[in-house]
């Protein structure tokens, strides 16, 4: 798949670059955590403190909303009405 040429992609970032993505019921926070050949490491916040991992293409696009990256869904949604809730305690 060719992206175009204005296009920001996961690939243009460093390792530790901190981004939003959408899970299924909220919005999270995730970081570049590996690069392999065709893929990228993504380390995802879960609310109850634990994290995991997400395995995304290079060439998956990344929009921003002033200069939060997140990383392009097909609906059109407001990151910030569904941004999950974290653990307070910390």
């Amino acid at each position: 798949m060719e992206t175009p040429a204005n296009q920001i992609t996961l690939a243009d970032f460093p390792v530790g670059t901190r981004l939003h993505i959408r899970s299924k019921k909220d919005w999270r926070t995730a970081v570049i955590s590996k690069f392999d050949n065709k893929k990228v490491t993504l380390i995802v916040c879960s609310p109850l403190g634990r994290t995991y991992r997400l395995r995304r293409s290079l060439e998956t696009l990344i929009i921003f909303d002033g200069k939060i990256p997140l990383l392009k869904i097909e609906t059109e949604e407001n990151w910030r009405d569904n941004f999950t809730k974290y653990d307070f305690r910390w």
